[in-house]
């Protein structure tokens, strides 16, 4: 606290260059050094209220509104308590005094609730049984704390969602599309589903009637979109979403079943080998 700057921790390392060398590595970290992290800056706050937001694979995230508080540099408003599992475990109620701390110096998350400040009226927070976005009813598979909504083709921000991850740089990396587009085109009805944007061409006569969105920004769109049609079958598979198929398992599956018919076609034993 004394320095003029902010840390987080220190590493503390032996002090002559000749040991190294000779201490070597673990599988993890050096043997000539070590590293301890200063217990992390607790405040007290006032949570405000709860929202629920639907991401693109259709799982229902809690996040606490607080009242504005300063945390270690910075103003902190909102944190997320991550499933009905952590909302239970705190035990929370509307209004009450929560104890805030940053997750590695940069996330803040509620560590615990104060119960010798509630309200004697405060009322406890339940998670939804509904979609707080379409008015589905959550689903909750077995060995899993997370609820999702399995209305994936009617609910607005999963379909967006989905969208926006298939353009990204890492997926399709679409050029001339980002995710406020996006938001438009669906706002629009221009786009309901990933196989839309590539009709987008059939219909610029409507493209010209989105606001601040002319002649050489339409252009630079389409040509984006034809030219990732070009793109290797592990960013198609892995710019779809699936769950549980990140950028390494979609590397995977690709070199191994070579099209998307093989993938669907294959059994789960097969998908499941290390061959």
């Amino acid at each position: 606290h004394e320095l003029s700057y902010d840390i987080d921790g220190i590493v503390i390392k032996v002090n002559d260059y000749t040991y190294p060398e000779e201490l070597g590595f673990t599988a993890k970290s050096p043997r000539w050094a070590t590293s301890f992290k200063f217990k992390a800056e607790r405040v007290e706050t006032t949570l405000e209220s709860v929202s629920y937001q639907v991401g693109r694979t259709g799982a229902v995230t809690p996040v606490a509104n607080l009242k504005p508080v300063l945390l270690a540099g910075t103003t902190v408003k909102r944190a997320s308590l991550h499933n009905a599992n952590e909302i239970e475990r705190l035990g929370l109620h509307k209004g009450d005094s929560v104890f805030v701390e940053k997750g590695g110096e940069i996330i803040p998350k509620i560590i615990a609730a104060n119960p010798d400040k509630r309200l004697a009226d405060a009322t406890p927070i339940h998670y939804p049984t509904h979609c707080p976005e379409c008015e589905t009813e959550l689903v909750r598979q077995e060995g899993e704390a997370v609820h999702y909504c399995p209305n994936e083709n009617g609910c607005k921000p999963q379909i967006v969602g989905k969208i926006q991850h298939y353009i990204g740089r890492k997926m399709m990396d679409i050029m001339g599309l980002g995710d406020e587009t996006i938001e438009t085109l669906y706002r629009m009805n221009l786009v309901r589903h990933i196989s839309d944007l590539y009709s987008l061409a059939e219909r610029r006569d409507q493209l010209v009637n989105i606001e601040r969105f002319g002649q050489k920004s339409i252009d630079n769109m389409l040509k984006g979109i034809e030219e990732s049609k070009s793109k290797p079958f592990e960013k198609v598979l892995f710019a779809l979403g699936i769950r549980h198929v990140g950028e390494t398992v979609a590397k995977k599956l690709a070199f191994h079943f070579k099209s998307l018919d093989n993938i669907k076609s294959a059994s789960i034993e097969e998908i499941a080998s290390d061959r």
